[in-house]
């Protein structure tokens, strides 16, 4: 099992696809229209954890937890709590999704434990400080040096929000390459679908047209090309998690895990199948305390019919479920996997060369499975 626990819900960044966009879905009509996905809703979880670590140690012992990944809000404003679960809860690997900001806050012995820090940044300096706030961007390359500095040699992973101020192909390709190597790998996901109140039909198409699309194709095409000239896979978590699949043919489920292969402590111990679904009861499964009890993590229409799904997995059952982008918009979100998925599918006998003749073999495509990590952006 690999497991998300919140630690917190509070932050010390106001992002504009976060905060903002809770603010301007605060008094909406959630969760009271049970036809809505949301069901019966929870809305007064605690903002931090209300058990004992002990009962997640037990809990631990009786579900053996491969990836333990630390959350929030930002978990790294709750130290001492890392600390304690990093000593008492047995798992096989401890990681951190961060804003970064704090990480000089660690203490270097459980730095050098973890085994990965997932760090929110978008892309170039103007891109990151227009969605994050001025000045995070150099605060946090300088914070994922000063990690190196301390001996951490784990995965460090670029985890980026994509939104219409995103040129994808430039930002990734900035964080991968021009960054003195601070990034090892990339992943990045569209803020699109996690609130009612940002669906702009229009202007969301437009950019996923005009731009998306066409540089996210650009982005496949360098990538390949940087293989066949540099003989070195840049480690991009969805062409790594789609390629593997057209590469093997094994159908991968629902990549990334919710409520199959990974479950998410909330803050009061309830065990819900992924942290975007904090509260949605119908969607829990047991709890630390009295353990792992059967929930319902299936995929509905359109993605249940869908010829795609046997290579995207299904991309998010948050969204799929809740479709608060209505059905039009749900499958013009669709239209951007099925390009990243036709774009790699294209590719993949200039990759299948490359493995023929020996200049890469498959371990150059492997990365850490259930990890936060979704691979379907």
């Amino acid at each position: 099992m690999h497991l998300f626990v919140t630690l917190t819900h509070e932050c010390n960044l106001k992002c504009s696809y976060c905060y903002g966009k809770c603010c301007d879905d605060f008094g909406s009509d959630e969760g009271e229209d049970d036809d809505d996905g949301f069901g019966d809703v929870d809305y007064d979880l605690p903002d931090n954890i209300s058990y004992g670590v002990s009962d997640l140690r037990v809990f631990a012992e009786r579900e053996p937890v491969e990836n333990f990944i630390f959350y929030g809000g930002e978990p790294l404003l709750r130290l001492n709590t890392i600390y304690e679960m990093m000593d008492e809860v047995p798992a096989k690997r401890f990681i951190v999704q961060t804003n970064g900001l704090l990480l000089h806050q660690l203490e270097p012995s459980y730095l050098r434990r973890l085994h990965t820090l997932l760090v929110s940044i978008d892309g170039e300096e103007a891109v990151t400080d227009g969605y994050r706030g001025r000045g995070v961007y150099r605060q946090v390359l300088e914070q994922v040096r000063l990690a190196r500095a301390r001996g951490f040699t784990g995965e460090v992973v670029a985890r980026m929000t994509v939104g219409r101020q995103t040129d994808i192909d430039t930002q990734v390709l900035h964080l991968l390459l021009e960054t003195d190597g601070l990034f090892d790998s990339v992943h990045w996901q569209l803020d699109a679908q996690f609130w009612r109140s940002d669906y702009d039909p229009k202007g969301f198409s437009h950019w996923v047209r005009r731009s998306y699309r066409p540089r996210l194709l650009n982005l496949i095409e360098e990538w390949v090309k940087h293989m066949e000239r540099k003989r070195r896979v840049l480690h991009i978590y969805p062409f790594l998690g789609v390629t593997e699949t057209l590469l093997t043919g094994v159908p991968p489920g629902l990549r990334c895990g919710s409520g199959w292969a990974q479950l998410t402590v909330q803050t009061n111990g309830a065990l819900a199948a992924c942290p975007a679904m904090l509260g949605m009861k119908r969607y829990y499964f047991g709890n630390i305390r009295s353990g792992v009890q059967l929930g319902n993590s299936t995929l509905g229409s359109p993605c249940s019919s869908c010829q795609t799904l046997q290579l995207c997995g299904g991309r998010c059952l948050y969204a799929n479920i809740t479709k608060l982008w209505s059905e039009t918009g749900f499958r013009l979100v669709c239209s951007t996997v099925k390009t990243l998925t036709n774009g790699l599918e294209a590719a993949l006998p200039r990759v299948q060369s490359l493995l023929k003749y020996g200049d890469l073999s498959l371990s150059d495509f492997e990365y850490t499975k259930f990890n936060s990590c979704e691979i379907i952006p």
